[in-house]
């Protein structure tokens, strides 16, 4: 596939079907999209802010990394969308990285320059959410076999938990 994939990082991409019981689209579009909330249910973030420059909303976000790996951190800009296809309310986010020269680079953190995420968010006709995501970042440096095995068997089910732990508790707070 030359047209889609210039060139052959060896990199895995993702992509998540799953279900979120009792989590409306809604409300997990919203506790997806509230980065303040996500400081508090997301126990890899280090930092997470938006900061608007010339007139774009860009989102800086540093992710805590096991030891004696270097933290990453992300610059990226994303919007949310309501949509309606055939009836069909559809929530769909999508996240690229950018290049800001206002947010440079930190000493002791290698910058992911190459990130990119879609997530769908649709209703399972009962109480819950049908979820569909794509997911490819290049975390730089040397990342150890044993992690990104982790992060594919282990981290994306832990994620999807956690936000729907974080959707349980984000209804209580409203």
């Amino acid at each position: 596939l030359p047209i889609l994939f210039p060139q052959q990082s060896g990199l895995y991409e993702y992509k998540i079907f799953g279900g979120l019981a009792d989590c409306p689209p809604e409300l997990c579009a919203n506790v997806y999209m509230d980065l303040d909330f996500r400081k508090q249910w997301d126990q890899y973030v280090k930092e997470l802010y938006e900061k608007t420059y010339d007139g774009e909303k860009v989102i800086y976000w540093e992710v805590k990394y096991p030891f004696p790996l270097s933290n990453r951190d992300y610059v990226y800009v994303r919007e949310c969308r309501e949509m309606d296809v055939d009836g069909r309310k559809i929530w769909v986010v999508l996240a690229q990285s950018v290049s800001v020269p206002q947010c440079p680079e930190k000493p002791g953190i290698i910058r992911v320059k190459s990130y990119k995420q879609s997530l769908a968010i649709e209703s399972d006709g009962k109480a819950g959410s049908k979820v569909y995501m794509y997911y490819f970042d290049n975390p730089g440096g040397i990342i150890p076999s044993w992690l990104v095995n982790w992060g594919a068997k282990s981290g994306v089910p832990a994620f999807l938990k956690d936000i729907q732990k974080a959707c349980l508790n984000y209804s209580k707070r409203t």
